[in-house]
């Protein structure tokens, strides 16, 4: 049995299946996520989507999913990268089909790492990109919401299934973020009372300043200066709180917006 999560499977069982949206990059928090619950005994299905990174100043990493799918098999877990789009309000559905199809069985957790994050504040954001934030972040976090709900079902007096959501309380300069990330806190809280009859919790998770590579050097010096451990957050640090949310032990935390930030300032 590993420190938290699942069993670990002896040959010939089944591992639960974990479907993490926003595995693109080797160094980001998706892939953070995909690595502790692959190594406590998950089997794994994870969206990226390549055109993202592109435009964003970080770029796209060659053959991330490629590379992250090896780590997770080398722990033991089946896996299945799916490429995905999710500003298309068809994509949820798709995307739990392949995991079901390619997986062999159902989704247990469900947790929402993807967002669509281009800094404009309350004067110069345009509404295609205030549209883009909203139907990434909060609509295609509802709409997997509501097909992992559709389709999850829990042994009668059980609380089994997971879902777990990342969030951020950055809004100023970051408004189209900002404001669509708080709709995806309230729609993941709704779950933790409207999915609760299926066996199923729901919690919000802010990590915090995370370093994986997109802030300036000025920034980063500013932020780690706001936090009392002195020190940015890290991949792991808020994969080790999601895999004990997603493990047996975390059944009794439900509905709640958790700050794991090393105690930074707001």
């Amino acid at each position: 049995m590993t420190t938290t999560g699942q069993p670990s499977p002896t040959p010939g069982t089944t591992r639960p299946i974990a479907l993490i949206t926003g595995v693109g990059r080797s160094i980001g928090i998706g892939a953070g996520i995909a690595r502790r619950l692959a190594a406590s005994g998950w089997d794994v299905a994870f969206t990226y989507w390549t055109p993202y990174d592109r435009r964003m100043d970080w770029g796209a990493e060659p053959g991330a999913a490629e590379s992250i799918a090896k780590e997770l098999a080398e722990a033991g877990a089946r896996t299945a990268a799916i490429e995905a789009d999710l500003s298309g309000p068809d994509a949820p559905t798709r995307v739990f089909d392949e995991a079901e199809q390619r997986l062999g069985g159902p989704v247990t957790a469900l947790v929402l790492s993807h967002a669509e994050s281009v800094d404009s504040g309350l004067l110069d954001t345009t509404v295609e990109a205030f549209d883009r934030h909203f139907a990434v972040n909060s609509r295609a976090s509802w709409l997997l919401i509501r097909e992992y709900g559709l389709r999850f079902r829990s042994a009668p007096g059980t609380a089994t299934g997971r879902i777990v959501a990342l969030t951020s309380d950055h809004t100023v300069g970051n408004l189209p973020y900002g404001a669509s990330k708080g709709a995806l806190d309230r729609i993941t809280l709704a779950a933790a009372h409207e999915l609760a009859h299926l066996g199923v919790t729901a919690n919000v998770v802010n990590p915090g300043p995370v370093g994986t590579g997109w802030m300036t050097e000025d920034l980063r010096e500013a932020l780690v200066g706001g936090t009392p451990l002195g020190r940015l957050g890290t991949p792991q640090d808020t994969a080790h709180l999601v895999d004990f949310l997603c493990s047996p032990e975390g059944q009794w935390v439900n509905g709640q917006l958790l700050k794991s930030n090393g105690g930074a300032a707001s």
